[in-house]
């Protein structure tokens, strides 16, 4: 099994059943003990601001909010440096806990031994 857990949500509320699956199989994963790394990407970019994860409803999943409180909690949340900055998004604007960071942190993180990437 993998010691680390690199995941990619390129889907925001664009595609909500495919963002909720990213963000649940990341906190399931920190909480099974799993040293976890989510990159906010594409539309999901948006779940870094404050409040924004609130107003995402999907019918019998876990609230937005709870699951990036787990994820912050015992992994990390990156948001993607193109993403943010074709949003006008900055360090001040994310949630606490929440760092920006571009391809080659992704890559890094991704291509270190015993690490399986996904990408929702």
């Amino acid at each position: 099994m993998s010691k680390k857990l690199v995941i990619k949500v390129t889907a925001g509320a664009d595609s909500p059943e495919r963002c909720s699956q990213a963000f649940t199989v990341a906190a399931v994963a920190v909480a099974s003990g799993v040293e976890v790394s989510l990159w906010l990407t594409g539309e999901s970019a948006w779940f870094a601001l404050p409040g924004r994860a609130a107003a995402f409803e999907l019918p019998h999943s876990a609230p937005l909010p709870d699951l990036i409180e787990s994820i912050l909690a015992g992994g990390r949340i990156t948001l993607c440096t193109q993403c943010a900055a074709r949003r006008d998004i900055s360090e001040k604007d994310v949630l606490d806990g929440v760092r920006i960071a571009g391809a080659q942190v992704f890559v890094q993180e991704a291509m270190t031994d015993e690490t399986q990437a996904l990408v929702y």
